[in-house]
């Protein structure tokens, strides 16, 4: 198939691209690199840099290339960021996946993969996450994803789209052969700060929040390795071609403290690590843990690294192999690069 990935040049949308390409898909990448880069993106997708806020160019994008079916990984990702500037959020997350919709609705595109989150549900009511659970976002970020879900739906019952919507939990690790992985600036997540800490001289972690209702006080999340997450984007397409959709959690089913994480880490990198305690941050409920029985039953999605230290291991395999991330690699190497890592 011919298949849009907006925000493909990101962690996870370069991943899926990747996996897209070995299952055979023809693979067309629009992004606007203000978050992801050139260097991730496979030398055998089509590149082109744009942005879904211009509805002219993702029309004339889908046109071209005679699209069949699109990926939506474009949007802002960070809650604390989303709490102090919630209107960047509502317009990259919301505005612009109308922009999209609209694009596909009137070139008769109808077969949709959505990247969503966890942050959907807000405050867990059960211990273990199902799809059903209501959803009541914390933060501008979750609600933003919320509300891009509600028009989803509200298009596919009205123009005849299918769309099936993943909700992701946290997401970590790289290619086991280090040849793409987490580069964000600045980075925010866990694993990836952790990690980078231990390159340095002074490896200081922070942990915000030990007053939680959890066995250590931490907060508690379910780690799910970034390729068995762009895998199941492929099972989510493969379904959509099966005339099979819907709304699936992708998750480990097992959660993992701070504390539990800052552990593995060090066994990994052999570094002891600083840890500084300071307060709760907003927005942060203290449990997120997902069931994925319905994923794994439906679309047939299997974890091939479920394990924490293997997911940890893959990721400090990339950042200690590219301690400047993408920026490590020249542009004249770029390619040459990818075809003898991948």
């Amino acid at each position: 198939m011919k298949v849009l990935v907006t925000g493909g040049a990101g962690y996870i949308g370069s991943h899926a691209v990747r996996e897209l390409i070995l299952a055979g898909h023809q693979v067309i990448v629009l992004d606007d690199l203000s978050q992801g880069h050139r260097r991730a993106v496979h030398p055998d997708a089509i590149f082109i840099r744009g942005s879904t806020s211009n509805p002219e160019m993702l029309a004339r994008t889908m046109g071209l290339y005679g699209i069949e079916a699109v990926m939506h990984f474009a949007a802002h990702i960070e809650v604390a960021e989303s709490v102090a500037h919630p209107k960047k959020y509502y317009q990259n997350n919301l505005s612009n996946t109308l922009n999209l919709l609209q694009a596909m609705v009137d070139l008769k595109i109808r077969k949709l993969v959505f990247s969503s989150t966890a942050a959907v549900y807000g405050e867990p009511q059960t211990e273990l996450l199902e799809e059903d659970h209501p959803r009541s976002p914390l933060n501008p970020y979750g609600r933003s994803k919320m509300m891009s879900e509600m028009v989803i739906e509200d298009f596919c019952k009205s123009y005849g789209m299918h769309a099936t919507v993943l909700r992701y939990f946290n997401v970590a690790g790289a290619t086991p052969s280090a040849v793409i992985g987490e580069d964000h600036r600045p980075e925010t997540h866990l694993i990836p700060k952790i990690l980078k800490a231990a390159l340095t001289s002074n490896p200081e972690v922070k942990i915000y929040g030990t007053d939680y209702p959890t066995f250590d006080g931490t907060c508690v999340r379910d780690y799910v390795h970034v390729v068995d997450l762009a895998r199941a984007h492929v099972c989510a397409l493969e379904g959509l071609n099966n005339g099979i959709s819907g709304t699936f959690n992708i998750g480990s089913e097992k959660g993992f403290s701070v504390r539990q994480v800052i552990q593995s880490c060090e066994k990994i990198t052999g570094k002891k690590l600083i840890v500084k305690e300071e307060g709760r941050r907003p927005g942060d409920p203290a449990i997120l843990v997902a069931s994925s029985q319905k994923t794994e039953k439906v679309l047939g999605w299997e974890r091939l690294y479920p394990d924490l230290d293997t997911i940890i291991k893959h990721a400090w395999q990339w950042h200690s192999s590219h301690p400047e991330g993408y920026a490590d690699i020249l542009p004249e190497q770029e390619f040459q690069f990818y075809q003898i890592s991948n």
